[in-house]
């Protein structure tokens, strides 16, 4: 596990303490189901008492390549994100704009974009779908410590998306897969989310989370039974607890602010990935519900 020192100040940030969900140990089958308004994983988790501190009043401090994320501002031309034919049109294309100056990126392509809220979801996960599609609709906040590809997920999604994008492109070098994260409701928010220093994780404490989009979740045993070829399905890597995992969050978010993350970067000589989950944040009066919007990507350097 790479070592990370932390300096003065970070050490002055505000504490925010709080619980977050990881992985127990053991051996499990490891799978996320995701429908729509809902999602459940299998294996057994755990709730480990953490700090979370607030990066906010030390926002120019972090750096993408140093610590895996960076918070940036951005004034986004959509006036109303719950407008999915506005967003279609617009949004992506300004994420694509801003990761690029952000990395220095050559080219960069986003993959769809998805919102997430604290709020209930309840009876619109009762509603009965067929052909749901993971994209471009409404999910509750993420529940546990993770990155949303493991390595193969990241090098395959890379190559996809390149060869969909810029199909006379000379090639590229390296490739970070990235989210773009932006609440657009008003702080402080209930469930913000939280982000780790890369640095302070290593791969001893993961696993392969497989992901499984359903229209209905499967019952019983039927959710673990075996699936061949899934260790070449499209996968999350999920985390154990360390104590050593130093997470952050920005409190009071507003809605030019944009965090961005890395799922995996192709070199590794840098801070190359991100966990990242929400957190319940009791540490801020009158907390409101979160709805936040999230665009997937790939940058590439040609």
């Amino acid at each position: 596990m790479a070592t990370a020192t932390l300096d003065n100040i970070e050490e002055s940030a505000r504490a925010a303490p709080t619980l977050i969900r990881y992985l127990d140990e053991g051996e499990f089958v490891t799978r996320r189901y995701v429908s729509q308004g809902a999602e459940m994983n299998t294996g057994d988790y755990r709730d480990y008492p953490v700090v979370v501190r607030d990066g906010m009043p030390i926002r120019d401090h972090f750096s993408l390549d140093v610590h895996g994320f960076v918070i940036a501002k951005h004034e986004t031309a959509i006036a109303d994100f719950h407008d999915k034919a506005a967003v279609d049109a617009g949004y992506q294309r300004e994420v694509e704009a801003l990761v690029a100056r952000l990395t220095g990126a050559d080219k960069v392509s986003t993959q769809g974009w998805m919102i997430r809220t604290s709020g209930d979801l309840s009876s619109r996960a009762q509603e009965k779908v067929e052909g749901y599609v993971h994209s471009g609709g409404i999910q509750p906040p993420a529940g546990e410590a993770h990155v949303d590809y493991n390595e193969l997920t990241g090098r395959r999604a890379a190559a996809r998306v390149y060869g969909q994008a810029f199909p006379d492109g000379p090639g590229y070098k390296r490739y970070i897969c990235f989210s773009l994260w932006r609440t657009f409701s008003p702080g402080p928010q209930d469930w913000p989310l939280a982000v780790c220093d890369g640095r302070t994780v290593g791969d001893a404490e993961t696993a392969s989370n497989t992901l499984f989009v359903v229209d209905a979740f499967p019952e019983g045993d039927a959710l673990t039974a075996p699936v061949e070829g899934e260790d070449q399905m499209i996968a999350a890597t999920i985390f154990r607890y360390r104590p050593e995992h130093r997470w952050w969050y920005f409190a009071n978010m507003a809605k030019d602010d944009v965090l961005l993350f890395k799922f995996q970067d192709s070199d590794h000589s840098v801070t190359w990935r991100c966990p990242h989950t929400a957190f319940h944040d009791t540490s801020l009066p009158d907390a409101k519900i979160r709805e936040s919007i999230e665009v997937r990507g790939v940058a590439f350097f040609e």
